[in-house]
């Protein structure tokens, strides 16, 4: 079974972008010697509108999507206006995989195993700062857990 959420997906209209931001907590990450700040969206609600609406990304800020256990994951970026890269994440916190996602685009982007997070960045972040697959991310033990 494959999951499939996204910077873009519907948001059941309970929310709208701005007022899941302003609620979104936010964690330290680091990867590499390289630091970040990610919203966290640890709901079914806030990982189905993840980035969706938004049209700019802080430097060297994201979003961190963490679920309940360790599954197939795939996003799309259907209402999302950035492009973004978005990387795999196991339960060990080793990253799986680095995909680029083009900016409103339906087509489904999977990840090649189990992951238990997701963390999406600018497109091109991962590879300007030299993060590659099998860089560990640090700092996802303090992060929130899923909360459904």
């Amino acid at each position: 079974m494959s999951i499939r959420f996204t910077a873009g997906a519907v948001a059941l209209g309970l929310f709208t972008a701005a007022s899941v931001a302003a609620e979104l907590p936010t964690t330290s990450l680091t990867i590499n010697g390289n630091k970040l700040t990610a919203e966290v969206a640890t709901t079914t609600a806030t990982r189905a509108t993840g980035l969706m609406n938004r049209f700019s990304l802080k430097p060297d800020h994201g979003m961190l999507f963490v679920f309940r256990y360790p599954q197939p994951l795939s996003f799309w970026m259907k209402n999302t206006y950035i492009a973004l890269s978005i990387a795999y994440i196991d339960e060990r916190g080793k990253i799986i995989d680095i995909l680029d996602m083009a900016p409103q685009n339906e087509s489904l982007n999977p990840s090649s195993g189990p992951a238990l997070y997701a963390l999406e960045m600018k497109k091109g972040w991962f590879k300007d700062k030299g993060i590659g697959v099998g860089a560990t991310v640090n700092g996802l033990d303090k992060a929130p857990k899923a909360q459904d």
